[in-house]
Parts: structure tokens; sequence; C-alpha cells
């Protein structure tokens, strides 16, 4: 079944158009990684999935329902409680400076799934444990290296339970030595069949997760295939340059 459905979106910025009829479907338990050149519209793609962007054109479905449409406001109790199980992992973190790893994992949970403090505490050290980062529950942030503090974005993420999570380019602001702590998490993550939607600059890691990957540039989807015939046999002569298989 699929869980997200992406019909032809569109998407501008004044005269810029960032994103040029995109459509793909992500099952349930897939892992989609999209690729490309930056500025391909990857990340505002990603923004439009989680409502952090409207679309100029187009429809989102995520379970069956449709959740955002061009030009249309949705405010009904189904709309918010999808968007509650799509979570985010942004390139920079976004965790609050001024509150404790425990704190930042446990806010959300707490205001908007509504669970006391015990059980949403309960789920923290799990997901701590998870990321091994148990010992840092009571740090700050500004404490942590780049690498840790992803690690906990991801910890946040999934302490909502969502169904979908989206990565932004979850390595891209991280020291090359940090890269392969961030990218075990998100691999263990696939193996669990949480499905994932994956902007990525990692080609490796990408072959080895996906299920799918998508290829990007200028706004538009020019292929969508398994990873074994995107990098073995691309369908264009862009890719194959972007692969360095020209």
């Amino acid at each position: 079944m699929d869980l997200l459905k992406i019909s032809k979106i569109n998407k501008s910025y004044d005269k810029n158009q960032v994103l040029k009829n995109v459509s793909f479907n992500l099952k349930k338990g897939e892992v989609i990684s999209i690729i490309g050149p930056s500025g391909s519209g990857k990340s505002t793609l990603l923004r439009c999935i989680s409502g952090l962007e409207h679309m100029d054109i187009g429809l989102i479905e995520f379970n069956g329902a449709t959740i955002a449409e061009a030009k249309k406001k949705f405010n009904n109790i189904e709309t918010i409680n999808a968007y509650k199980k799509i979570g985010m992992v942004f390139q920079n973190f976004n965790l609050f400076p001024h509150k404790t790893v425990l704190e930042n994992i446990i806010q959300a949970p707490m205001i908007v799934n509504k669970i006391d403090k015990k059980a949403a505490t309960d789920i923290a050290t799990k997901l701590l444990i998870k990321v091994d980062l148990l010992d840092k529950i009571n740090s700050y942030p500004c404490t942590l290296s780049g690498g840790q503090k992803q690690r906990i974005a991801i910890a946040r993420c999934l302490a909502m339970n969502p169904e979908l999570i989206l990565f932004d380019e979850p390595t891209s602001a991280l020291d090359p030595r940090l890269v392969s702590e961030v990218l075990k998490v998100i691999r263990d993550l696939a193996m669990e069949k949480i499905s994932l939607l994956v902007v990525t600059h990692e080609m490796q890691f990408a072959r080895e997760i996906s299920d799918k990957i998508i290829f990007m540039e200028n706004g538009e989807i020019l292929e969508n295939s398994t990873p074994e015939l995107l990098f073995s046999n691309p369908k264009h002569a862009r890719i194959k340059q972007f692969l360095n298989l020209s």
C-alpha cells in the first residue's frame, strides 16, 4: 500500500521554478533516496511534504487521505493527525540550545501527544540507548559534537513515533569523521522497515539502504529506479555524468 503519494507538485519562488511536475509514490516500509546536484529542488520537495512550504500546484496524499493540495487549506483533525506521523530531520539539527538532551526529546511528545513526563522520559531513555547516547541525557547541545547532535535530532523525531521520516541531507553539516555514526543510525532504521525518504549526497549509502532512488535536477525527476539500475545503467546521460559513469 502507498503510504505517500506525490502528484504533480510545482513550486516557484518569484520567477524561479524550483519544482516542476514532481510525482512519485512511497510504500509502507520502503526507503527512497533522492539524489542530484545542489539546487535541484530536493530540500524544497521535503519541505512541501512536511507542510513547511505550500505548493503552487499539486497534491499530497498520506495513508490514502489528502493532506495538502495547492490553494486549499486543511485544518481538520485527520490532517493534523497525519502530519504528526511525518517526522523530519534537518541538516542543522534544530535542537533547542537552552534545553538539555532529555528536554529536547520529551517536549513534543508531552505538548503534541499529551503524554505525561514520566512516559515521555521512558521513551527518551530507550531512544538514547538506541542511538548510543544515554550518557548525554542531561547535556546541553553546545557540549555535543555534530554527529551527536544529529543522533539526538533523530531520537527526538522517533519520540513522536512517526510512520514516515524525512531526512534532509542529514550528514552535510558534519565533519567527515562523524558521518558514519549518523549513517549507522539511519541504516538501522531502514533495517527495521521504517518508511524513509532521504535526501543525501552519500552515494554508496543511498545505494545500500534504498529500495528506490530518485534523481532530480532543475526541479524535475529525471529517473526513479532501483539502485541496481540507476547506478549501473541509468537512462539519462546527465545521471551517468553525475555518477562518473561516462
